[in-house]
């Protein structure tokens, strides 16, 4: 090893120690990548890269997606609009064994198209979902389960923040990432509710039947969740088309869920200012994420680190699925521990050369990565969304939490194989879309 890719390692150990110590992630990532470009190329150097980098982010068109979208989320979540997708789905499957759950997935999963958090996604319909299924008795390990399962699926079906980063990051098309997500997010929310019928079917009691609705009920509620469908719909559906782009998608579909709420009156002032605190917050976030991310991968690519690593994998002779499967594992070991978007920050410099070396599509492997890093969230001994979870659960330990996630967690690893096997589940509706 040069003593170039050795500052490179030095700085992969400084960043972990950082974060291990609870720095800020953005802080830690642009301290690392600061420090370790002085060291290479000088101080001078360091500091116009450091300005130029966070000019030409915050100042990317592209990225108001950003915003937007989680302003979208959040809109939708204050005014209580989740609610309705969860009853919707209460009301026509509640009457089954596991329904409650399943709903709760499901749920998740018409908020996530919404919000593209994975961390909002189980906070807000675990607020809604746990109380109903502690009415009806459901076993703690079920319930608190699904919730946090049915929250992985926020960085999963578009509009994904995960998504966005790691089309900023690999310079890959934003619009054909979300549209790749389309159907594994439908594939693994299927997934989910198999698990949920299996779980069910070997101990009854863990998921009773809710109670019954009429047809009329039934109807009632899925007409008031149609109007949050339109807008997934006309979001989703413009950018497929090629009518909007990402950016103007976002746009149109925040305008719309603005509209819904006050139309029905659900959006106070006081919510609404609430929620223009709440976009400001997570969208600093995540663009100062960007900024020290865009001075760490130049660091990197000074340090001739990824080059080093990619050369070291491909030199194993493991084949290009060995190769996979070695950044998958470590993926999930370290998203036990790191929130996925930080790991996505972190490591996408040094693996994404490996993948593109190995031969895969760099769309497909996006959705891929997507998945594992969230199943390492919740998985043991850490699992951050468990502990999310967790927090909003009464009197529940982490240990039924974690024992709860166990079906899910098989589900999201035979999804993974499937997309491994068929790709063309990640990049057909790519393939077919029109425009970017």
């Amino acid at each position: 090893m040069m003593p170039n890719e050795m500052y490179g390692l030095l700085g992969i150990v400084g960043l972990a120690v950082l974060l291990i110590l609870r720095v800020p992630v953005a802080l830690a990532i642009g301290m690392v990548g600061f420090v370790g470009i002085t060291a290479l190329s000088g101080v001078n150097t360091a500091f116009y890269m450091a300005s130029s980098e966070a000019f030409a982010t915050v100042t990317q068109y592209e990225l108001v997606v950003i915003p937007l979208f989680v302003l979208m989320g959040n809109i939708a979540s204050a005014s209580g609009l989740s609610r309705d997708l969860y009853d919707a789905a209460f009301a026509w499957i509640g009457r089954l064994r596991g329904g409650l759950a399943s709903a709760t997935v499901i749920g998740c999963a018409g908020f996530s198209a919404l919000s593209g958090s994975s961390i909002a996604s189980a906070v807000t319909m675990g607020r809604v979902a746990l109380p109903q299924m502690k009415r009806f008795a459901y076993s703690d390990a079920l319930a608190t389960g699904s919730v946090a399962a049915g929250g992985t699926l926020g960085i999963l079906i578009p509009p994904s923040t995960g998504f966005i980063i790691y089309a900023t990051l690999t310079e890959q098309s934003i619009g054909r990432l979300f549209m790749a997500g389309i159907l594994p997010g439908l594939l693994l929310t299927t997934l989910f509710v198999v698990a949920i019928y299996i779980v069910t079917l070997i101990r009854p009691a863990d998921g009773p039947a809710g109670e019954p609705f009429t047809l009329k009920e039934s109807l009632r509620a899925g007409l008031r969740a149609s109007l949050i469908g339109g807008i997934i719909v006309v979001t989703i559906g413009g950018i497929y088309l090629g009518f909007f782009t990402p950016a103007e998608a976002a746009g149109i579909g925040a305008i719309l869920t603005l509209f819904v709420s006050f139309f029905r009156g659900r959006l106070s002032l006081t919510q609404w200012k609430n929620v223009l605190m709440q976009t400001v917050r997570t969208t600093s976030m995540v663009f100062l994420i960007l900024v020290g991310a865009n001075i760490f991968a130049p660091f990197l690519a000074l340090s001739d680190l990824p080059h080093f690593i990619s050369q070291g994998l491909t030199a194993l002779d493991v084949g290009p699925y060995g190769v996979l499967f070695l950044i998958l594992a470590a993926y999930i070991i370290l998203g036990t521990f790191l929130e996925g978007l930080s790991l996505l920050v972190i490591t996408l410099p040094i693996v994404f050369p490996a993948i593109i070396a190995a031969g895969f599509d760099p769309i497909w492997f996006g959705v891929i990565a997507v998945i594992v890093l969230e199943m390492g969230l919740i998985s043991p001994p850490v699992g951050l969304n468990v502990f999310v979870v967790a927090s909003i659960a009464d009197n529940v330990p982490l240990s039924t939490v974690f024992r709860g996630i166990i079906p899910f967690w098989i589900a999201m690893a035979v999804c993974t194989v499937l997309l491994i096997l068929f790709p063309s589940i990640a990049l057909y509706i790519p393939q077919t879309m029109m425009g970017n």
